[in-house]
């Protein structure tokens, strides 16, 4: 193996009579440079986006809920969410109560969910509220003659034009039935809150109010549609769920948030494999440059080849500098990408350098987050195409004939 890492060694250093292998063989250490660092880069992106839309949704919404199964609505909640809250990983617990309404302001609407809470509890296992950008929490409680209190997203607010303090009109399909049909039922509400989570469907599409308003509206007294819970490890929800649908009983079922967010999640995995297949080309095109060189260098050094053989060196430590030295060119393209990949990622996300509007995307700049296994894989990768790409010119070097070769000379 010395002499075989000595003369590959020796055959990367040195000067070809044939300049353009010397290109073919820079052109593949920075293909394969290009390829790994694309892909760290690439991946940094998408883990970046991946972790903080975890992050906002775990904040957003609940780890697990809490149903029936008939839809029929949770009765004594109070009782069962004190008995819930006491298990294992719990952190907290909540119950809620929300139905689809026709929210109005002046000649502007918007169909919603009113979702309503025990806005001290809410808090606890999710992080809406508090996101206000204008009013208090407190004023989730107040009463006014003739109005109730509604909290509403930034972008509901821009599309009704409505401003704390403002009253809008509230109407709920279960309305009351009459001799003419079924009269929707609606109410006024007072603006007290507007926040902003940064999730367009919540700012544009959810409003709360407390739990005793959101039950007169919807004439479901005592009842509630689902108890929330915050759990102290989120990668446990499934085991924790099913905890907690065994110990409320049957007539439950349980949803956790890896449940409610399967396609969103589904999609981002899809993009992944996208993103390595289609800059993993770039490795591919790498690899055959790296080909194409040995099997040029092969035919320049055939004579050379004959005379190391001739003089006792055997077929495979002949392959053995060929396979070397298309790996020599494979290790370096993939150390070089794997530094400017991790470099240039730390410092697009440290110094913010790509900046997006905030308002579509709630962020203002695109996030990087390098994981260390990606450079592991990406390297085994690299490594693994770039040893491929060796084999057939390695091949043919170690089966030539040395007598054949070295007949006229």
């Amino acid at each position: 193996m010395r002499f075989a890492l000595f003369v590959a060694l020796r055959y990367l250093r040195a000067k070809r009579r044939q300049s353009v292998i010397s290109i073919i063989t820079v052109i593949s250490v920075l293909g394969v440079a290009a390829g790994v660092c694309a892909l760290i880069v690439a991946l940094a992106i998408n883990n970046g986006f991946r972790q903080d839309l975890e992050q906002r949704l775990l904040g957003a919404t609940a780890n697990i809920n809490l149903i029936r199964k008939e839809n029929d609505g949770i009765q004594n909640y109070d009782q069962l969410t004190d008995r819930l809250s006491r298990l294992p990983h719990v952190v907290a617990a909540a119950p809620a109560l929300y139905e689809e309404v026709l929210i109005s302001h002046q000649s502007r609407s918007a169909g919603i969910i009113l979702k309503g809470v025990d806005a001290r509890k809410e808090v606890r296992v999710g992080d809406l509220l508090r996101h206000l950008k204008k009013g208090t929490l407190e004023s989730l409680n107040e009463t006014f003659p003739g109005e109730d209190p509604i909290i509403i997203g930034s972008q509901l607010a821009n599309q009704l034009g409505a401003f704390v303090g403002d009253t809008v009109l509230v109407t709920s399909p279960q309305g009351t039935l009459t001799p003419f049909g079924i009269v929707p039922k609606y109410r006024r509400f007072r603006v007290v809150g507007i926040f902003d989570s940064g999730f367009y469907d919540f700012d544009s599409g959810w409003a709360f109010t407390n739990l005793d308003t959101a039950q007169r509206l919807f004439d479901l007294r005592n009842v509630v549609s689902v108890i929330e819970f915050r759990i102290d490890n989120v990668d446990l929800a499934p085991q924790v769920a099913e905890t907690i649908r065994k110990a409320a009983g049957a007539g439950f079922d349980t949803t956790t948030w890896i449940e409610q967010n399967h396609s969103l999640f589904n999609a981002l995995h899809l993009e992944r494999l996208v993103t390595i297949l289609t800059i993993g080309l770039i490795v591919l095109v790498a690899a055959l440059n790296i080909f194409i060189t040995l099997a040029m260098m092969v035919m320049e050094k055939n004579r050379e080849i004959a005379v190391m053989m001739s003089m006792g060196a055997r077929p495979s430590q002949v392959w053995s500098v060929f396979t070397m030295h298309g790996l020599m060119i494979g290790v370096i393209g993939t150390i070089l990408g794997l530094v400017l990949g991790y470099a240039g990622s730390w410092m697009a996300n440290h110094y913010q350098l790509i900046h997006i509007p905030a308002d579509v995307y709630a962020l203002s700049y695109v996030p990087f987050h390098s994981r260390p296994w990606d450079g592991f894989w990406i390297a085994g990768m690299a490594l693994g195409v770039s040893f491929l790409a060796t084999l057939y010119p390695s091949l043919s070097a170690a089966k030539l004939q040395p007598t054949e070769i070295l007949r006229y000379e």
